[in-house]
C-alpha cells in the first residue's frame, strides 16, 4: 500500500514540475517574440461555465451571438474594444478572435502553423469519413487536387440540371385564383431542392426529394435526405461537447451512419463496375472523381464531404435571402426590376448563364449583403500545430502579438467580424445592398473562408443560389412573410451551417 502510495506521489511531483517546465518554456517563448499577455474571459478553472453558456445559447437558437456578447463583455471589463481574448471550455484554453488580421495569419500567412485538428474529425468522420473537410496535410492536399478540376467554369454552369429541380420546387407553390400561394415554409422546399440537384450532380441520380414530398405530402423519415439531416445534427453535437463528443454517440447515431454509408455505396459500386462505353454523355462528378481514384471509401467520403456543402451551404443562403426579402419587400420589388430588366420575364426569360448572374451587380450585391450578415458558417476553429503567434491582441492596447502554445485552438467568429461597426460603418447590422456599390472587401469579409482552404465551390453556390433567386423573382412580384418570418427576434439555427431557426413562412403572388 505503502509503494502504490509512494508511486503516485512521485507521478503527481513529476507532472507538477513538467508543467511548470513547460509554462517556464512558454513563457521564454512569448518574451522572446514580444508577445504581450492576453485578456481572459471570466470563468472557472475547469471551464463548464462556458460550455454551459454555449448550450444555453444553442438551445436559444442564437449560438452566434455568444462571441458577440463575449466580445461585449470582455470590452466593458477593459474599457475599450476588446477583438482578441482567451476563454476555457472543459479544460482548455481557447483563443477568441474576430480581428481580420488574426483571421488572415491562421488562414493565410501562417497556414503550416495551424490544422483542422481532432475535434473536426472526431465530429465529422464518423458520417462523412476522411474528406476534404476532415483531412489535415498531405492527404488534405491530395483531397483538393482531386476535387478541384471538378468545379471549373463548365461544371458549375449546367443551368438546364438546376432548371429541372428549379421546376419541381415551383410546383410546390402553387397559386390560388388570386395569384397567392398558401402560407409557404419556403426554407423546406430549398432543402428539398439543393440536395436534389447535388445528389444528381455527384451521383448521376437525385433522391428527388421534392417529387416524394409532393406525392405524400411529407418525406419519408427512412429516405435518404431525413437521414442525412439527422446525421448532421448528431455531428453539429459533437462538435459542441469537443472532447467528450462520444457521449453522443449512441444506437441511432451508428445506425443513421450506416444507413448512409450504404446508399452512396451504391452508387460507389456502380460507377467502379461501369464499362466506358455505358457512362452517361453528361457530366457526373463521381464518374470524373473515379477515373483518379478506384478506392470505394474514399469515393464515399469525398461524395459526402462535398454533398454537405453543395447542399447545406446554398439552401441556407437562399432560405436567408427569401427572409430578408419578406422583412424588406419595398427591396424585393426593387431588385425584381432589376432582375427583369436583366433577364426577361418567367415565362419568356432570356438566356440565363453563369456569366450574366456574376456580372448582374443589384443580384451580386445583394447575395453579399445577406452572406455578410447571415454568414453559412459563422466561426470556425485551428488547433496550433506548433508554438507560434498572433499578429495582434496582446499587450494594454491589445496591438502586440499573442502567443499560441502547440495543441491550442483559435476561433474565429466571422459572425461578429461581419458586423463590427469600426469595420463597416454604423449601420453594420442592418440590411443594406448598396454598400457594396463601391465596396471590395479584405479579410473583413469571409463567407467562404480564405487562403488555400477557401471553399472550391464558392462559385457553384453563388451560381446556383443567384439562379434560384432569378427564377424565383421572375415568377413573383410581391412577398410577404408570415408570423416569424415576418418580424420579431430571428432565430438561428446552427448544426454545420447557419440556417434560420424557425421556418422561413411567407405567401408569394404571381406576376403577370
Amino acid at each position: 500500500m505503502l509503494a502504490v502510495f509512494t508511486m503516485a506521489a512521485v507521478a503527481a511531483i513529476l507532472y507538477v514540475l513538467w508543467t511548470l517546465l513547460l509554462r517556464w518554456q512558454h513563457a521564454q517563448n512569448a518574451r522572446r517574440w514580444n508577445c504581450g499577455s492576453i485578456p481572459h474571459y471570466p470563468g472557472n478553472w475547469l471551464g463548464t461555465n462556458t460550455l454551459k453558456e454555449a448550450l444555453r445559447y444553442d438551445k436559444e437558437r442564437c449560438l452566434p451571438l455568444l462571441s458577440r456578447h463575449r466580445i461585449e463583455k470582455m470590452s466593458a471589463l477593459r474599457n475599450r474594444y476588446t477583438t482578441t481574448f482567451q476563454f476555457r471550455q472543459l479544460g482548455q484554453d481557447v483563443i477568441l478572435t474576430c480581428e481580420p488580421k488574426n483571421v488572415q495569419a491562421v488562414l493565410a500567412h501562417q497556414f503550416k502553423d495551424f490544422e483542422l485538428g481532432d475535434p473536426r474529425r472526431n465530429a465529422l468522420h464518423s458520417l462523412l469519413g476522411n474528406g476534404i473537410f476532415t483531412a489535415d496535410g498531405e492527404y488534405w492536399t491530395r483531397s483538393r487536387g482531386l476535387l478541384r478540376p471538378q468545379f471549373t467554369r463548365d461544371q458549375i454552369s449546367d443551368l438546364e440540371l438546376e432548371e429541372r429541380h428549379v421546376q419541381q420546387a415551383m410546383r410546390a407553390m402553387p397559386v390560388d385564383a388570386t395569384g397567392w400561394t398558401m402560407p409557404t415554409d419556403i426554407q423546406t422546399i430549398f432543402f428539398r431542392l439543393t440536395i436534389d440537384s447535388a445528389t444528381e450532380f455527384l451521383f448521376g441520380e437525385s433522391v428527388e426529394s421534392q417529387a416524394a414530398a409532393l406525392r405524400s405530402g411529407s418525406t419519408n423519415a427512412d429516405d435518404f435526405a431525413a437521414q442525412f439531416d439527422r446525421g448532421q445534427w448528431y455531428a453539429a453535437q459533437r462538435a459542441r461537447f469537443e472532447k467528450i463528443y462520444w457521449i453522443v454517440n449512441n444506437k441511432e447515431s451508428r445506425e443513421i451512419d450506416r444507413n448512409v454509408h450504404a446508399y452512396v455505396d451504391r452508387f460507389v459500386e456502380a460507377a467502379l463496375s461501369m464499362d466506358a462505353e455505358k457512362k452517361p454523355s453528361h457530366y457526373v462528378f463521381l464518374h470524373a472523381i473515379a477515373e483518379v481514384t478506384r478506392d470505394p471509401v474514399e469515393l464515399r467520403s469525398q461524395l459526402l464531404n462535398i454533398l454537405l456543402a453543395g447542399r447545406d451551404t446554398t439552401a441556407s443562403l437562399l432560405s436567408w435571402c427569401v427572409l430578408l426579402l419578406a422583412r424588406h419587400p419595398e427591396y424585393y420589388t426593387k431588385l425584381r426590376a432589376a432582375i427583369l430588366e436583366e433577364f426577361g420575364s418567367y415565362a419568356s426569360p432570356k438566356q440565363i448563364t453563369f456569366a450574366g448572374l456574376k456580372s448582374c451587380k443589384p443580384l451580386q450585391n445583394f447575395l453579399s449583403e445577406t452572406l455578410r450578415l447571415y454568414s453559412i458558417v459563422p466561426g470556425n476553429r485551428r488547433i496550433a500545430v506548433k508554438n507560434t503567434t498572433l499578429p495582434t491582441g496582446g499587450g494594454p492596447d491589445g496591438t502586440e502579438p499573442v502567443y499560441v502554445r502547440k495543441g491550442q485552438a483559435v476561433f474565429y467568429s466571422t459572425f461578429v467580424m461581419h458586423r463590427r461597426q469600426d469595420l463597416w460603418g454604423p449601420d453594420a447590422d442592418e440590411f443594406r445592398p448598396e454598400r457594396w456599390e463601391s465596396r471590395k472587401p479584405g479579410w473583413e469579409y469571409l463567407p467562404f473562408n480564405g487562403g488555400p482552404r477557401i471553399c472550391i465551390g464558392q462559385q457553384f453556390a453563388l451560381t446556383e443560389a443567384g439562379y434560384v433567386m432569378v427564377r424565383l423573382l421572375q415568377r413573383f412580384d410581391q412577398i410577404e412573410g408570415v408570423g416569424k418570418t415576418a418580424e420579431g427576434e430571428i432565430a438561428m439555427g446552427v448544426n454545420l451551417t447557419l440556417a434560420p431557426g424557425d421556418n422561413v413562412t411567407v405567401r408569394l403572388h404571381e406576376g403577370n
